[in-house]
């Protein structure tokens, strides 16, 4: 009886492994004993400090964190693991020697969040390199030797929000990955410090929320001084951004082959920056923004009378939207002063105030109004043109003004009531003629020994003086001012 007892319990203990592995490979679950020359926790496997050339195989697709840091890895194939780590969420590569990663090195780990690349060789940062890892919130690139960041090397990666970049050679500041928050939209941090930039884009930076500015560290770049950039980091000063704050020794810039503190640049004599307030007119639409340093804030909003904003759904023109900004429907001149956010987060709190100026008038009649300007101005400038063409244009030079020949007096009373608007004959009956002549225009058609062509008086030729015949007696019109027809005729302008 006892050999048969002893079969039975080894047929039990053989049902049992058999049934074991069963639910193993059922649970998808690979059974893999910890590698050579790592060190297993449950779900961490550390491999750090071990000289490694390669990856180990085999590892258990169980993995959570694998920790290769410090060893002597040069390359990241595509294959580095065969087994696809699915629960991996921290792979740290730190003090490595890599200088390449391939595109589709990160394909087994679709769900790693935290990826530590630091202090290797890398030169540069492909495009789509990290297009694979869209649930990837911390990416550490610092210490490395890249110089070349690719406009779509950080595609698809809606969920980072810790870039560090830091301690490289990059030249041109990539601000697509931070211009409209399209891109990267959870980005909240960004760490350019250390690197090689000359120039950066100063007003697309100032255009940015708060909330990015305070984790954008620019320090240690040779950057070029100027007045904007001294307002630039004297906005962010002001404001109490960390990245200013916690490094405002290491901000400097670089003149005349010399390193400067950007905040002591007395030499170009800069302005200091002041907020602008918030412009809008009579009847606009208008949405004012509570910028605060961080994301995620309860926002309460104060009006100048110290009256409270109600939420989104009330019935006044002055509302608060979810995403606590303030919202006018229409602007009146009432709505102008001063509003007061108060921000309140779980690690701080704070209050910002916003001026609003309403002009009286509408936007539309504000343009009616430099219409009508600019007509009336166009007028008057037209009207003293005129004027100016009638005083100064009318042509009578000194030479013509010799002695009057004697002329017809019906011809040349004819011409002159044809084109004159005044009395022709002299108001002085049977008086004796003053010297000088009458500004009274006419044509002048007797032809005689003085006159060329056209019946005009030729240069160095004179004409006698006619003596008085009576009341009914003209004087003689200036014969250069034949073309002159209408010098007695009033201008209306």
């Amino acid at each position: 009886m006892q050999p048969l007892r002893d079969l039975r319990g080894l047929w039990l203990q053989l049902l049992s492994l058999i049934l074991l592995l069963f639910e193993v490979a059922k649970a998808g679950r690979s059974v893999v004993s910890c590698p050579a020359n790592c060190l297993c926790a449950s779900n961490i496997l550390s491999c750090s400090k071990q000289q490694l050339p390669n990856v180990p195989q085999s590892l258990p697709s169980y993995t959570a964190l694998l920790d290769l840091s410090h060893n002597n890895l040069s390359r990241l194939r595509a294959e580095w693991t065969p087994t696809r780590l699915i629960k991996l969420h921290s792979l740290l590569l730190s003090h490595n020697r890599l200088n390449f990663i391939s595109s589709e090195a990160f394909v087994p780990v679709p769900n790693l969040r935290y990826l530590d690349l630091s202090s290797n060789h890398l030169h540069t940062l492909d495009e789509f390199l990290f297009s694979d890892l869209q649930a990837l919130e911390v990416l550490l690139l610092y210490n490395n030797h890249i110089g070349v960041v690719d406009r779509y090397a950080f595609e698809d990666m809606a969920q980072l929000q810790k870039l560090y970049l830091s301690q490289n050679q990059i030249t041109r500041f990539p601000l697509e990955l931070i211009k409209d928050g399209n891109k990267l939209p959870k980005l909240m941090l960004l760490d350019l410090s250390s690197n090689k930039l000359k120039k950066l884009p100063l007003t697309d930076l100032q255009k940015l929320p708060a909330w990015v500015k305070n984790g954008l560290y620019l320090h240690n770049n040779p950057l070029e001084c100027d007045c904007k950039l001294y307002q630039l980091f004297s906005h962010w000063q002001y404001r109490q951004l960390s990245s200013v704050m916690d490094f405002q020794e290491d901000l400097y810039c670089m003149h005349s082959k010399k390193p400067h503190n950007v905040f002591n640049l007395d030499f170009f004599n800069c302005s200091e920056y002041k907020e602008s307030a918030w412009e809008a007119h009579l009847g606009d639409t208008l949405t004012i923004t509570c910028d605060t340093k961080q994301q995620g804030m309860t926002k309460v909003w104060v009006t100048p009378s110290n009256e409270q904003v109600l939420n989104q759904g009330g019935n006044g023109t002055v509302t608060v939207s979810k995403d606590g900004s303030l919202h006018f429907k229409k602007v009146q001149v009432e709505d102008g002063g001063v509003y007061t956010c108060y921000a309140m987060g779980e690690t701080f709190n704070e209050t910002l105030s916003v001026e609003l100026k309403v002009y009286n008038f509408t936007l539309h009649g504000h343009h009616d109004t430099l219409n009508t300007a600019y007509t009336t101005l166009v007028g008057c400038i037209l009207s003293v043109v005129l004027v100016l063409i009638y005083l100064y244009l009318t042509p009578c030079r000194c030479w013509c003004r010799g002695v009057e020949k004697p002329s017809s007096h019906q011809g040349d009373s004819l011409s002159s009531s044809m084109l004159s608007t005044t009395p022709n004959h002299d108001p002085m009956a049977g008086g004796e003629k003053e010297d000088g002549f009458d500004r009274r225009v006419a044509f002048l058609e007797p032809a005689g020994p003085g006159q060329g062509q056209n019946g005009k008086l030729k240069p160095g030729n004179t004409l006698p003086v006619p003596e008085a015949t009576g009341k009914g007696q003209r004087r003689m019109s200036d014969p250069e001012s034949v073309s002159s027809v209408f010098s007695d005729t009033p201008i209306v302008v």
